[in-house]
């Protein structure tokens, strides 16, 4: 299951809720982004234990070994480091600034976006899909998906405050 996908279901999901239910979206969802973050925390260590996801080889020296490679090669341990930059460092930002309202929609966008920069970095020492490995020889589908994230994020940011100031 990739967190892409399942993030444009769970908006979808959540704004037929907001719907049913006469809640606004944006309002909705700016309340609920900025504890997203800390869920990741423990997905990505369930990931470490499991072996699960792990990073490119290397020579660092907190470099491990990952149960499920059986290449027994060292490798970064990308998942900690997904679950300290998607998880704790995004939550904290988001979390730190979470009183301060700019517009409705606003945390959305600095989420989508911050969840994209972060992820499209962390990509860099994460192994690639053994089936589609690199495309154009030098980024993975996860970069592409990251940055068709950004630029979504992006896009809501500029609507939502031009839409904002028009409704004042």
């Amino acid at each position: 299951m990739s967190y892409h996908g399942g993030l444009i279901g769970v908006i979808i999901s959540t704004a037929l809720f907001c719907k049913k239910y006469k809640i606004e979206f944006w309002r909705f969802a700016d309340f609920l982004v900025p504890s997203i973050p800390l869920g990741y925390t423990f997905g990505r260590i369930g990931n470490f234990i499991n072996g699960e996801l792990y990073g490119r080889t290397t020579t660092m020296p907190w470099a491990c070994i990952s149960p499920l490679d059986m290449s027994g090669q060292l490798r970064h341990p990308s998942q900690l480091y997904e679950a300290f930059f998607e998880g704790i460092f995004l939550f904290i930002i988001l979390w730190s600034i979470r009183r301060k309202k700019v517009f409705d929609g606003f945390f959305l966008a600095l989420y989508i976006i911050g969840y994209g920069t972060v992820r499209f970095f962390i990509e860099i020492v994460r192994e690639p899909d053994p089936q589609i490995g690199h495309l154009f020889g030098l980024i993975t589908l996860g970069q592409i998906l990251c940055l068709f994230m950004i630029a979504t994020g992006l896009c809501m940011y500029f609507y939502r405050r031009s839409s904002q100031k028009k409704s004042k």
